[in-house]
């Protein structure tokens, strides 16, 4: 085989895992944008020490042992990313302020085409969905770096404690030490189960469909109806979040009136249904971007509504139009 050959040889067989990578990464870090500069940086070390690789493990787990160094190398500043709800209480909307927090604070959105890979086994592909959900990789954050990247290996991603002993250089009594810790830290801050989004079943798109016409109807009477009582409402990067129809509808009546008139594009982020909510402009005569919406379901309502409102860095990150023009 030619140099060059040998060279695009390395470079499909490297790309080939970018998506799980990117995942995992995620998982690691709950970061979109670290996520894809930690998997570059695998790539990018990969590529260099290829010639030193033995082949004594898979390409995999060569990987795999990369990837997790990069992550807990970016992880040793020791902050954790989070959501609105896990850093204070409610606010009445009364004593709502808009305090902006630095963008390293909060829990980041990432696209399902960026991180799940296609599966062949629906029930690997349901726990893959599960697992990118925002409460879940929020739970992640109250673990240790090598904690976190044991419970994503074990229990996430099913390697055996071997495979994950040999990739962190450590006992496999260590290993599972170590899972049985998180287990216990996981299961004290223990993630509601959102409904995922593969495939929505009729009664899921009923639900968004109501959804999205009471939004663009601003018909509060009619999006009260869809939410649970203690429905929640976060809008990073302000740390101020809602709960309760009460304050939510105020507040949608109230600071948030300009959102009256609307339209929603529907798409996916993390394991779960969102949509792009474009305002009107001042004009009248289009639309341009205000949050990513990211729609938690539970129990047939809607139990969290989350709005990412820094556009400028997610409508590209999910490939979506920067204008709406009016039809």
């Amino acid at each position: 085989m030619s140099e060059n050959a040998a060279t695009q040889d390395l470079d499909v067989r490297l790309e080939k895992h970018r998506t799980e990578l990117t995942g995992y990464c995620y998982r690691m870090l709950g970061s979109a944008f670290e996520a894809e500069d930690a998997v570059q940086d695998t790539m990018v070390r990969a590529w260099k020490s290829y010639e030193k690789f033995e082949g004594r493990s898979s390409l995999r787990s060569w990987l795999y042992r990369i990837a997790t160094n990069v992550c807990l190398d970016m992880l040793t500043a020791g902050n954790r990313r989070a959501r609105p709800m896990d850093l204070s209480g409610p606010t009445p909307v009364a004593q709502a302020q808009l305090n902006p927090q630095p963008e390293i604070v909060w829990l980041e959105p990432v696209p399902d085409g960026r991180v799940l890979p296609s599966m062949a086994d629906p029930a690997e592909a349901a726990v893959s969905r599960e697992t990118i959900r925002l409460a879940f990789v929020a739970a992640l954050q109250h673990l240790p770096p090598k904690q976190r990247a044991v419970l994503i290996l074990r229990e996430v991603l099913a390697w055996k404690a071997s495979e994950v002993a040999e990739l962190l250089d450590t006992t496999v009594a260590s290993v599972n030490s170590a899972l049985q810790r998180a287990r216990a830290t996981i299961a004290e801050s223990e993630p509601a189960t959102t409904e995922t989004s593969d495939p929505l079943d009729e009664e899921q798109k009923a639900l968004l469909e109501r959804y999205v016409t009471a939004f663009e109807g601003y018909d509060m009477k009619a999006l009260t109806a869809l939410l649970h009582d203690d429905a929640k409402f976060t809008m990073p990067p302000f740390d101020l979040w809602l709960q309760g129809h009460d304050d939510i509808v105020a507040w949608m009546l109230g600071p948030g009136a300009s959102c009256r008139g609307s339209r929603l594009l529907p798409t996916f982020a993390n394991g779960t249904p969102a949509f792009a909510h474009y305002k009107p402009t001042e004009s009248g005569d289009a639309y341009v971007p205000w949050a990513l919406q990211i729609i938690e379901i539970e129990d047939g309502r809607i139990s969290t509504m989350h709005c990412f409102l820094d556009t400028a860095r997610w409508f590209p990150l999910f490939d979506l139009p920067m204008r709406l023009e009016k039809e």
